[in-house]
Formats: C-alpha cells, structure tokens, sequence
C-alpha cells in the first residue's frame, strides 16, 4: 500500500525529496485522532520516518570530509503544512500536516523522550497508516526508549503549554482566537497540558503508554468542551507534578537510555534497509568494550577516592 507522501506527491499536491516516497518506512496519524478526542477527522497529523540514500548518512562514502570543502546539506526531516486534498472526505476536503524524519534524528528524538516521537510510536494501531517491517520492527521494539529521563522532557513541554494557554495572544480571527473569546483561555493547550503529565505518569508507572486510556481520554474532552475552569487545570496540574516527582524516584525505569540497545535497533534497521554497513560502521568487540566500561567505573572510583 502507498504511504501518504507518494499518494500526495503522485497528485502533485506536495514535492518532497525525489527519494522520500520510496523510503518512507513508518507513517502514523498523530494529534486529536491519535488521542480519541477528535470533532471529526478533517485535519490529518502525519508523523514517521524514512532512511534516506545511504550516501547522506555516510557522507565519507561520497568523498567528503568533514570540516573541509563543500558538503552537502544533511536531510533531518521533510515538513509540509496546510496540504489541502479537496476531493477526501466525500469531497469536503481534508488538511495534512506531515513531518518525516530520517530515522536517526528519529531515534535520536524518541531516545531523549520528546514527546512527539514517544507518542508517535504507541498511537493506537487504527492510525498506522504505513509500516514496512523495519517500521514494524520499531514499533514493536517501542519500550526499548522509555526511561526515566521522561519526566523532565514531558514537564517542560506540560510547562510550556501551561503558560501558552492564557500568556500566548492568538492572531485575531483564527481557531484559537475563537477558543480564547470563547472559554477565556486556549482549552487546547489546556488539554495538552493534561495529555502530556498524565501520558508521564503512565511511561512511570507501567513502562507503558496508551494514549486512549479511558480517564485522561474523557478529562481531556471535558476541558475541550469547557467543562474544566482554568483555575482546575492549574490546581491538578500543580497537584500531579507532586505525585510525578514522587513517581520519578520509585519508578522502576531506567535512569537514563539503554544507548547501546538502541544503537542496535538502529544499526539493524539500516542494515535491513541497505544491505551490510561494513563499508560505513566499525563494530567494537563485545568483550574489549565490557572491560572499557569496567575500566570506566575504576577510574571514576578511583578519582572520588582521591578527592
């Protein structure tokens, strides 16, 4: 099955980077779809990755060095917004947003747990719209970028849209202005800032993250309809940093990314994709690197002993 960037360029409605349509490993349907408090499926949020031609993630293999001479711009991600396809939904029309990333920047984001590339992975099934089996590979391979590192990314962006939602004057005329004249402050941060803390909660308390799970899902429709005060958002919001905090330190996830596992995935991925990476990648030995890291720990201890 076409995944939605080949369908769209196919119709000349958008033009991404000759390569992308064929490399497109993973696509999914983010946003209010995503977490099951849509009005309607009119807006269409695209996220996923693609592996790009192995030349732009091996650039020595084209000849270049580093720091000398012309290099070629890297690709990171290819974004489009406001792609209007005028003949979907029974001829309503319907708007695409969509962000492609190449899989490392990819992996590197969903890693250090930014939010997006976390939700990206545990949306619901019913909004996969394309996976390969490298795609498949890393959905199912998901928790494996979990840890406890999530509380200080997803408070920052709660934090973020906490302060959006009554600070952030919206341009005059817009959906948001509208949300602004109507309830008194933007019940669309205002939802996200629940989505994101109690998302948190659940990646520290399960290792796991479904983002229809029934309470935040029905809290999150009450605040778009105007239900919750801005004063009750803040006062939870306040309340569930306190229990997060607490959460944080009993939680059972790792501190920090397993990097080594993850660099695997990726390695893996790649090598499903291009065929070896001899030519690209040096696999240190297992062992030699077991007794770097050992070697690693005795000095860090020796250096606290002689302090």
């Amino acid at each position: 099955m076409a995944c939605t960037i080949e369908r769209l360029a196919r119709q000349g409605l958008i033009r991404p980077p000759r390569f992308l349509p064929d490399n497109v490993h993973y696509e999914t349907i983010m946003g209010s779809v995503a977490y099951g408090v849509s009005s309607d499926t009119s807006d269409m949020d695209i996220y996923g990755f693609c592996i790009p031609p192995k030349a732009v993630l091996f650039p020595h293999l084209d000849g270049e060095i580093p720091g000398f001479g012309p290099t070629r711009r890297p690709f990171e991600q290819y974004q489009q917004h406001h792609v209007e396809v005028p003949d979907e939904l029974a001829g309503k029309g319907r708007t695409y947003d969509i962000a492609i990333f190449n899989i490392v920047k990819y992996f590197n984001l969903a890693m250090e747990n930014n939010p997006n590339m976390i939700d990206s992975l545990f949306t619901p099934q019913s909004c996969v719209l394309h996976q390969t089996q490298i795609g498949n590979l890393v959905r199912e391979s998901r928790r494996l970028f979990l840890h406890k590192g999530c509380w200080p990314k997803f408070k920052g962006y709660a934090y973020s849209q906490l302060h959006k939602m009554s600070a952030k004057e919206p341009e005059e005329g817009s959906k948001r202005h509208e949300l602004r004249e109507q309830f008194g402050f933007d019940v669309k941060f205002a939802y996200h800032v629940v989505r994101l803390l109690s998302e948190c909660e659940q990646i520290l308390a399960e290792g796991d993250l479904d983002l229809q799970e029934k309470g935040r899902r029905e809290h999150m429709k009450a605040i778009r309809r105007g239900d919750v005060s801005e004063e009750d958002i803040r006062k939870w919001a306040a309340d569930k940093e306190r229990q997060l905090e607490q959460l944080y330190h009993d939680s059972s996830l790792p501190a920090v990314p397993n990097i080594r596992e993850v660099k695997r995935l990726l390695v893996h991925c790649l090598e499903q994709h291009y065929g070896s990476l001899a030519d690209c990648i040096t696999q240190p030995d297992e062992a030699l690197q077991a007794l770097r890291e050992v070697q690693q720990v005795l000095d860090r201890h020796a250096r606290l002993l002689r302090q």
